[in-house]
């Protein structure tokens, strides 16, 4: 079996399902083969050892990126949004259905999304399909065409062409959900808690309260009520706000198949440092105060955050300034999807976290929640989605040496610990050819 190896890593440290080891993975053919001790380490056409520094990780897998292609590819699109992909560590992600046009609300506009990215993607891409408004008959075939599940919005989404459900029409989706077998994941705000008027142009603490927790609190526990009474499963994005644990935590206790994720913004900034004007710092839920992000710290900690997730959502730099700083104008996003491993890392080593955890949180689990078992993990049989990583090398983040579209980033000149130094899909280095696959849901 040795001589048939394509490829051999040997590390000092690796990350082997929820363990540091040293290790040698053995790669044929795109997959995991062997996993041996440091010295036993099979013969192959290639061997490559890591340097004393670094660790070896599974490839990241990010549920929850907005590549905008086709539509507004000024935006983003597949081919910098999988270069930025691919720098960062993320060996996988999944594509949201907004904010493209047409977005993915049926099987014609899902093989459009499926056309433009083909050829340009350097990592594995899958698709989310949408649940708006009029689309119900069209879940089962968007289903059964492979996407990983459905995003609804509760609230306004920001674009015109992606309507937000309403709670009738929610339990509505949450049904025929559940009688999918699919995933719904809920960006869950309750539009009629929030509050405009607290809005103040360019300050941070108006547009802070013009959203408040309870917007998030109340969405949420409409999305438990409906996946306790549908038996579906839900998931939601983004959460922001630490007063909705409570709830989620007595919900999955009594049985409810409801998991939920965080990004690396809300456990990097705290409102309290957000200057007025900063509207690179504008997303939706918004970035609350430090002891909300300490509380979203401990939940993933104690198990009560399943994952972390980019929410990559970039825009052209005019829409990012919009108004001059005026937080009402400005187009909410943060685009991170380079930064994702180094800004969640620097966290969980300043609080004494392992990096065993951050593997876990950012590959692991959310390939686990999407049906990519596969994927996420160093395991017989896996795929070679392989990282490079120095954990204690710093840097100042650069916007010129960011590869997603437009040089615009939340963490400019933010010094970071972590540097992705390769990066290899199915056992061969991201290099400048887009090698990367269009998955679908079920398929190995």
């Amino acid at each position: 079996m040795a001589a048939e190896l394509d490829l051999v890593v040997r590390a000092r440290r690796a990350v082997v399902e929820a363990r540091e080891v040293a290790a040698a993975v053995g790669v044929r053919d795109g997959r995991i083969v062997a996993l041996t001790s440091l010295d036993d380490a099979p013969a192959a056409r290639s061997v490559v050892t890591l340097e004393d520094d670094e660790v070896l990780l599974p490839g990241l897998v990010d549920t929850h990126v907005h590549v905008n292609e086709p539509g507004r590819t000024e935006w983003e699109g597949f081919a910098t949004a999988t270069r930025a992909a691919a720098a960062g560590g993320v060996t996988t992600m999944l594509d949201m259905p907004l904010n493209s046009i047409p977005p993915t609300t049926t099987v014609a506009h899902l093989r459009t999304k499926q056309a433009a990215a083909a050829g340009q993607v350097h990592v594995d891409v899958g698709f989310w399909g949408g649940a708006v408004p009029g689309n119900l008959g069209d879940l089962e075939a968007l289903h059964e065409a492979g996407v990983f599940g459905f995003k609804c919005f509760l609230l306004d989404s920001g674009v015109e062409e992606f309507a937000h459900l309403e709670p009738d029409a929610f339990a509505l989706a949450m049904k025929e959900t559940a009688r999918l077998g699919a995933l719904l994941i809920v960006h869950a705000e309750d539009g009629r808690l929030l509050d405009e008027t607290a809005l103040r142009g360019a300050g941070y603490a108006g547009f802070l309260a013009s959203r408040p927790p309870e917007a998030e609190v109340a969405a949420i526990e409409l999305v438990l009520a409906q996946a306790r009474e549908s038996g579906g499963r839900a998931h939601i994005v983004h959460l922001s706000s630490a007063s909705a644990l409570p709830a989620l935590r007595a919900a999955r206790t009594a049985g409810a198949d409801v998991t939920v994720e965080t990004c690396p913004h809300y456990l990097t900034f705290d409102a309290e440092s957000i200057g007025d004007g900063a509207t690179e710092l504008k997303c939706c839920p918004p970035i609350r105060e430090a002891a909300n992000r300490e509380a979203l710290w401990g939940a993933l900690a104690a198990g009560d955050v399943d994952f972390v997730v980019s929410d990559h959502s970039p825009c052209t730099a005019d829409l990012k300034r919009r108004g001059g700083g005026d937080f009402g104008q400005a187009w909410g996003g943060i685009a991170s999807l380079q930064l994702g491993l180094p800004a969640v890392w620097t966290g969980a080593r300043e609080r004494g976290l392992p990096l065993v955890d951050v593997a876990g949180w950012m590959a692991t689990a959310p390939a686990r929640r999407v049906g990519l078992e596969h994927k996420g993990r160093i395991a017989l049989g896996a795929d070679a989605d392989l990282v490079r990583f120095a954990p204690e090398e710093q840097f100042t983040v650069d916007v010129a040496a960011l590869r997603h579209r437009n040089p615009i980033s939340a963490y400019a000149g933010r010094s970071l610990h972590g540097v992705v130094r390769q990066t290899w899909l199915r056992g061969v280095a991201v290099d400048g050819e887009p090698r990367g696959q269009l998955l679908r849901r079920g398929r190995p």
